[in-house]
């Protein structure tokens, strides 16, 4: 039976369909607003043998035939997933995983399809709310519904679901997912926004999100569908044994020096214990008790013991009070040859941040369903396996690491300076050298700090955070700068970055149903002291930008010509620019609009050009000197170029104060001369003086103007 239940937001017609297509999935929607269409379809199915967590997989992809488009490159077929695709296969899990009871390890498939876009609608927000009414429908025990919306910031007032072009001048891009009552999700990044600003975004979008829920909750009953519950978990015989006999031994190995000395004596207790219950190597107690309950009770005791600590004993296990941050270091230009780099250390998480300059070349191409972009500002992240004393393989980066870079790019966009005041292209790339806690904000830290080292003048520099919950109940604490364990066993990562004016960057990721308003807005006010508090440690390595870019970075200069000139510049099959590149080493670009981009190793050669290139394009103007050439004598004058491809006529009774026979006695082609533009006629030709030079040169009055090099 086909449903569709239709609801008129943010002034367009949102529409939910199910029961056409894909009849055989578990559930399937059709999301429609306006004419961009995402199919969502969630699948589940038993867990492989082995399992011992959820296995839940999100994946959406964009096809070029949405948008009335062929793939770019030789192959015309989508291959692996872009980076758009994965940030929203991201967004759409997020939300989606808290959701789901503990103890539920069945497979469970979410794939969104983009069937449709138009220029107006990003199809991103449109599949979290289709997985949240595929999952609704279908036989898993999913706690929702929930919804997403997108908040823009047009002229200090808020935007529902703003259209692409909104978005290009909009200082906020922020995406919220929640349920009816409570923010489960956020990502969202802004032009330095003020908390309170930021907050108040956050809950405009939570009322609109309570629509759509309702909106989903009329769906689902006309669907008649009712939501699979889940069975209660049988009892695991080891939680009270563990409790009783190792619940301090526990908190004493939680407790204190660093990580691998916590992790250490966490093994040796698991070690001890084992051999307590299972002697000899035994796979099971006297009673039948396994070694999978065992392993499970004790991760489970773990979690209790870190939980208790921090809410009852207000201890963290490094010693720290709730809102500490944990030690700061900071040092810059540590590498000789590249370009920027700095290395920011918070307790035991480390970020090596390189900066690399380039031209505009370096730029990078971005294809999707909409227009395509250039990049000139990339932040890439990696998280070798040894940041945490592990081994796996070495493979490309995964969801996570590319998450992650778009988190701390994002957050450090807003403060790199426009293309006019510095045209380079700029590349930075963060190695997590040691991990344990909130690596992305360290790579927001990092990447500042390398930036001011290679010489960009950012606006403002930037620095982020991380602030975790832990939460039962009413009671809850919010806690600075978490590490791993805090994280794990906690049931918030929320990250902040930003200046010291406001928020840039903002990343909201749940282990619980929901937080509310009061938590959302103590986290951001909490964020925002320990960012303060960064800031003045990273201003203490490195104060502002430096004056000059290094020595190994490449040299840039811009001007801007008549568009009509660029063919005169390029020459006839490039011969002209060809030869300016090759005798000052430049390398030149010229885009359509006129502006020429002249980059060269060294300054010398980059000033070089760019003095020829303006020489050759600029305008000649009346009462101006120019150094120029004899090109050509004739009886009634000399033709002298005074730029390249530009000559001009210095009339016989123009070349010496005094009466000259013979031209040839003054000047001889290939001869430098100093000569006064003295007029130009209606057909552009150009009248030259060198009479005028001598009789201001002779002149008691002062000095003559100065000639304008060639």
């Amino acid at each position: 039976m086909k449903v569709v239940v239709e609801r008129e937001f943010a002034g367009r017609t949102l529409s939910l369909t199910s029961g056409e297509m894909a009849k055989q999935a578990a559930g399937a929607v059709l999301v429609r607003f306006g004419d961009t269409v995402v199919f969502v379809a969630a699948q589940n199915g038993p867990s492989r043998p082995g399992t011992d967590f959820f296995p839940l997989t999100c994946d959406y992809r964009e096809r070029s035939a949405a948008a009335g488009k062929f793939p770019g490159g030789f192959i015309k077929r989508e291959g692996r997933p872009t980076t758009k695709e994965i940030l929203t296969s991201r967004l759409t899990d997020r939300p989606i995983r808290p959701l789901f009871p503990g103890g539920y390890i069945e497979e469970v498939q979410v794939m969104s399809n983009v069937l449709s876009v138009d220029t107006e609608n990003d199809p991103d927000v449109l599949s979290i709310i289709g997985a949240s009414a595929a999952l609704s429908i279908a036989p898993v025990p999913f706690q929702g519904p929930i919804a997403a919306v997108r908040v823009g910031l047009l002229e200090e007032e808020f935007v529902l679901m703003p259209t692409r072009q909104q978005m290009a001048t909009s200082r906020l891009d922020l995406i919220v997912a929640g349920s009816h009552d409570s923010v489960l999700m956020i990502e969202g990044f802004g032009h330095q926004l003020p908390e309170d600003q930021m907050a108040d975004a956050i809950m405009f979008a939570q009322r609109a999100i309570t629509e759509l829920c309702q909106m989903q909750t009329e769906f689902i009953q006309k669907l008649g569908k009712v939501k699979t519950a889940l069975p209660p978990a049988a009892v695991n015989p080891f939680d009270a044994a563990l409790r009783e006999k190792a619940y301090q031994r526990m908190e004493d190995a939680k407790v204190g020096g660093v990580k691998a000395d916590r992790r250490g004596a966490r093994s040796d207790l698991k070690a001890a214990l084992i051999e307590e219950f299972f002697p000899n190597a035994a796979v099971a107690t006297a009673d039948g008790w396994t070694r999978e309950q065992f392993s499970t009770a004790f991760y489970a005791l773990e979690s209790r013991v870190v939980r208790d600590l921090i809410l009852n004993k207000k201890q963290r296990l490094d010693g720290r009070k709730p809102d500490d941050l944990r030690a700061v270091s900071c040092e810059v230009g540590m590498l000789p040859r590249v370009h920027g780099s700095a290395l920011f250390t918070r307790g035991e998480t480390q970020s090596l941040a390189t900066v690399t300059l380039g031209t505009a070349r370096d730029t990078q191409r971005v294809d999707g369903l909409f227009d395509e972009v250039q990049k000139r500002f990339m932040l890439d992240y990696n998280f070798p396996s040894y940041s945490v004393g592990e081994c796996r393989p070495i493979r490309g980066p995964g969801r996570r690491e590319i998450g992650h870079g778009a988190l701390a790019e994002r957050s450090v966009q807003s403060v790199i300076p426009a293309e006019e005041k510095f045209p380079y292209t700029i590349r930075v790339i963060s190695d997590i050298m040691e991990s344990n806690g909130s690596s992305s904000m360290a790579s927001v830290c990092s990447a500042t700090l390398s930036l001011m080292d290679a010489g960009v003048p950012i606006t403002q520099p930037v620095a982020g955070i991380s602030i975790g919950l832990v939460k039962e109940q009413d009671r809850y604490e919010l806690l600075t700068d978490i590490m791993g364990d805090e994280d794990h066993f906690g049931d918030m990562d929320f990250k902040v970055a930003g200046t010291q004016k406001g928020v840039t960057g903002i990343q909201l990721d749940l282990k619980i149903a929901g937080i509310n308003e009061e938590i959302i807005r103590k986290t951001l006010e909490q964020a925002r002291k320990a960012r303060i508090e960064l800031l003045k440690t990273m201003l203490t390595g490195i104060r502002r930008p430096r004056s000059e870019i290094s020595v190994n970075a490449p040299r840039l200069l811009r001007t801007k010509i008549d568009p009509a000139k660029i063919g005169l510049l390029i020459g006839p099959g490039g011969k002209t620019i060809r030869a300016i590149q090759e005798e000052t080493g430049a390398t030149i670009d010229i885009t359509d609009d006129g502006t020429v981009m002249i980059s060269c190793g060294k300054s010398e050669g980059a000033e070089d050009a760019l003095a020829r290139v303006e020489a050759m394009t600029e305008e000649i103007k009346v009462g101006r000197v120019y150094n120029g050439t004899v090109s050509s004598i004739k009886d009634f004058g000399a033709f002298i170029e005074i730029a390249p491809g530009k000559d001009g006529l210095c009339h016989v009774s123009e070349l010496d104060t005094g009466f000259v026979k013979n031209v040839g006695d003054i000047c001889k082609v290939g001869d430098k001369i100093q000569v006064k533009v003295i007029a130009i006629d209606e057909q552009n030709r150009v009248k030259l003086s060198r009479k005028a030079i001598l009789v201001e040169q002779a002149s008691p009055e002062g000095d003559a103007p100065a000639a304008d090099d060639e």
